[in-house]
């Protein structure tokens, strides 16, 4: 990082406006060129700061956070962190991220404000992360072209694949409403996945992927069964591992365990199940996210003779995850956003 990245701060309440200035203020990278109280206000700064990113509150008065992203990604698309608190605003949260949203931070119930500078890290690097996003992947879910269809499985061909195992993180929520519709309901084995949300919003993205998809998603279960069509969204907050029962059934299992790691629930620890469990016979695919959770797992994968695909840096928000896997020499194929489902179907 070799440049300042300025930093517009959208919230209602005058002491979170202070505190994220504060927070941002940590990183010698990031300057708060400006505060704004609401929505429009904040549409009216953009204007006049051309900040690089904006964190964005969502419940607000005049005009609230999605008023402000319908009509800023109209106007100049941008990179915006959603700051705000899941109890109050999951709905708005998810329409955020549809809306073309980063990604977004929890923030803590108002009453435990004091709480708040405990989110600084993960607010600082997330604003990083934003700031090396280009405009043109801003586009939101609706605005996407139709998924392609992607070609059906082979009558007679020969399966070699018994799970797909998926992780992805920042810009997740995006990507996987693009390629998991694409699906036919006859899918013929089952998906895992493990997507970096805060807590409280698994299970409503994963209900509304479902509307969407013609494969069955939830957020997975103790004891969820590992079947045909079936998509299993890791809870956050645990890991999903992936347990062989002594029928011969694949189950999940949701554990709080190993606590050794940068995030719960962890690609590497669901990859690494996974390669314990179908050996040869799992597709792993690592996709859009900053940081390098996956590398282990697709490690893993690889060593018990199974099949690793990587998200093409074009079609990554934040290449990240996909950038490590692929550098270490285990990606045996990379694809673009547009292409995945089709690379998958075709793996299998």
């Amino acid at each position: 990082m070799n440049r300042i990245i300025r930093v517009l701060v959208v919230d209602d309440s005058a002491y979170v406006r202070k505190v994220v200035r504060q927070m941002l203020s940590r990183s010698p990278f990031i300057e708060v060129v400006g505060v704004a109280r609401d929505g429009l206000e904040a549409l009216e700064l953009v204007e006049e700061l051309k900040p690089d990113v904006v964190t964005l509150d969502l419940i607000m008065p005049r005009l609230d956070g999605i008023g402000f992203l319908q009509e800023q990604m109209a106007r100049r698309p941008l990179p915006v962190v959603v700051c705000s608190i899941a109890s109050e605003s999951g709905e708005m949260a998810l329409k955020a991220l549809e809306l073309g949203a980063i990604d977004f931070v929890q923030k803590p119930t108002a009453l435990a404000t004091e709480r708040i500078f405990e989110i600084s890290d993960d607010l600082i690097e997330k604003v990083k992360a934003a700031a090396q996003v280009l405009p043109q992947s801003l586009a939101p879910v609706a605005a996407w072209p139709a998924p392609a269809k992607p070609s059906p499985v082979l009558a007679g061909r020969e399966r070699v694949v018994d799970a797909v195992v998926i992780g992805i993180s920042t810009g997740g929520p995006q990507a996987l409403r693009y390629l998991i519709p694409q699906f036919p309901a006859d899918f013929p084995v089952p998906i895992a996945l493990v997507l970096h949300m805060p807590v409280g919003y698994t299970e409503m993205y994963a209900a509304k992927l479902n509307d969407v998809s013609q494969l069955r998603v939830s957020e997975a279960r103790e004891g969820d069964e590992m079947r045909p069509g079936v998509v299993l969204l890791a809870p956050a907050g645990r890991h999903l591992i992936l347990m062989r029962e002594a029928d011969g059934r694949v189950v999940a299992h949701l554990d709080a365990r190993p606590f050794d790691t940068p995030h719960r629930p962890s690609v590497d620890v669901l990859f690494r199940s996974a390669a314990e469990v179908y050996r040869n016979r799992v597709l792993g695919v690592v996709m859009t996210g900053m940081g390098n959770d996956g590398l282990q797992g697709a490690a893993w994968i690889k060593a018990q003779g199974g099949t690793i695909i990587t998200e093409a840096e074009e079609s990554c928000i934040v290449y990240g995850m996909p950038r490590s896997v692929a550098e270490a020499g285990l990606s045996d194929r990379v694809v673009p956003l547009e292409h995945m489902a089709e690379a998958i179907m075709e793996m299998i």
